[in-house]
């Protein structure tokens, strides 16, 4: 019988051993939720004492009747000693945990960012809808007052649907866009300004914009046209000048209704208002503000070409935005940075290529600048008929002895270097010839016959020759 009670207790002390081996303590991982088994955490960071478990006490074997054992008990260590107490957490459990939450709350943020636009765009995609079930807003009634519309260069057919929107003409871009995409003509409107009935049905707003008289504000200057009117003194006939060029091109309506700047209100803006105002550029302003005739000093700086302005527009306005887009166009010929090749200013530049305009044909304008640098460089006078016809109202290509003993700030019969303002409107042609001249030693040219046949020569006794030539042609009969 004691042979058996020691195998009992033998046995019973084996299990108890392997049961709570301090080991598997040791060796147990970080749980988060209750267990039997109190794991051991470690923290480098944590200074505080981590509480380990204390060894289940053994006691005394009980009756082995049945093959029942009773369980040890373990009792926990700290205040309170209460069985099973759930132990603290350590601070690395602790931040994977607020770590789990944190996620937790980014993916319901980013779930509610998309759900929001998913709804948006579903109700976007509805209000789309609806749009095309309903047509758009469109006038129905008499139409209003004329409205001036610009067309800018490189509009889309929404863009001008949007301005015609804008400038009261259709009642939604809506409605004129979609009777442009029906208009194949919209593939050729010009960039420039148009008149266009306000309050207009769309359809009929698209069609008014290809109309004859639709297109406003569009000039076109010839090359070598001065500012004011001239007459010709063999046939009497008007010449008109850019004044009355832009005049005209002005008016909005037809019939008694129509709607123009004068040619007297040009003129007394371009004379009376300061060249800042009036678009001058900083390279020219000084020299313009000083012109002995103020009815002139905007002369020149209106470009020959094509321009367009708005011609519901002031005097004053209309003529700012001719001198600006002019000014512009000049400077793309390198106007700026000419004085490196004919020592020139560019307002002197500008006054060399007005002389070149009205002095040459196309084929010897780069030879006429170089006289004209040339006789400037040994300060000889230019000598030039146009010079002399600018300062006259009546003029002819032939000048007399009297016109041209008259002293003006123009006639370069009667002085030495350049005018004092441009003569006319030069060409782009005109103003790269007096940029770059052409290389000679030429100080002297004529024009021999009514073909504009033009000899050069650097020799005063052979230039006397060819205007005998001239002479012999007709070319230099006067009709005074």
């Amino acid at each position: 019988m004691t042979d058996r009670w020691t195998r009992a207790e033998e046995r019973y002390r084996q299990n108890a051993d392997r049961r709570y081996r301090r080991d598997d303590w040791e060796e147990a991982e970080d749980y988060e939720d209750d267990t039997t088994v109190i794991p051991r955490y470690e923290d480098d960071e944590d200074d505080e004492p981590i509480l380990e478990p204390e060894p289940p006490r053994r006691t005394a074997p009980q009756r082995a009747d049945r093959g029942r054992r009773s369980a040890p008990r373990s009792e926990g260590r700290g205040s309170g000693g209460r069985s099973g107490q759930r132990p603290k957490r350590s601070r690395v459990a602790s931040r994977k945990a607020a770590e789990r939450k944190r996620r937790r709350r980014n993916m319901y943020v980013i779930s509610s960012v998309f759900v929001i636009l998913f709804v948006g765009a579903i109700g976007f995609a509805g209000w789309k809808f609806m749009n095309r079930l309903s047509p758009p807003e469109d006038f129905s009634g008499p139409q209003g007052p004329i409205a001036v519309v610009q067309v800018k260069s490189g509009d889309t057919a929404t863009q001008i649907a949007d301005t015609m929107h804008e400038r009261g003409v259709v009642a939604s871009s809506a409605a004129f866009y979609e009777a442009a995409v029906r208009n194949t003509n919209m593939n050729s409107v010009q960039p420039g300004y148009y008149a266009i009935p306000s309050h207009s049905a769309a359809a009929e707003a698209v069609t008014a914009l290809f109309g004859k008289n639709a297109r406003v504000g569009n000039v076109v200057i010839s090359e070598g046209r001065q500012l004011h009117d001239s007459t010709d003194v063999n046939t009497g006939a008007r010449k008109d000048g850019i004044y009355r060029k832009i005049a005209e091109a002005s008016c909005v309506g037809t019939g008694a209704a129509a709607k123009c700047v004068t040619y007297e209100q040009l003129d007394a803006a371009g004379t009376s208002t300061d060249p800042g105002a009036l678009g001058v550029p900083s390279w020219a302003a000084d020299r313009v503000r000083t012109v002995p005739d103020p009815s002139r000093k905007l002369e020149g700086l209106i470009a020959g070409g094509t321009l367009d302005f708005d011609p519901s527009a002031s005097p004053q306005d209309i003529l700012r935005q001719l001198v600006t887009a002019s000014a512009a166009s000049y400077e793309t010929t390198g106007i700026l940075q000419s004085g490196a090749a004919n020592g020139l200013s560019p307002y002197d530049t500008l006054i060399a290529a007005s002389l070149v305009e009205r002095e040459a044909l196309p084929q010897d304008m780069s030879k006429v600048a170089r006289v004209i640098v040339n006789r400037l460089k040994v300060d000889q006078p230019l000598q030039f008929d146009s010079t002399v016809n600018y300062a006259l109202t009546s003029t002819e290509v032939a000048t007399t002895d009297a016109d041209r003993a008259k002293k003006t700030p123009w006639n370069t019969y009667a002085m030495s270097g350049l005018p004092a303002t441009p003569i006319s409107a030069p060409s782009l042609e005109a103003l790269r010839a007096i940029e770059n001249p052409a290389a000679g030693p030429w100080l002297y040219f004529v024009t021999i016959d009514q073909k504009g046949t033009t000899l050069f020569t650097e020799s005063y006794s052979e230039h006397l020759r060819n205007i005998e030539k001239a002479r012999q042609s007709g070319i230099l009969d006067s009709g005074r």
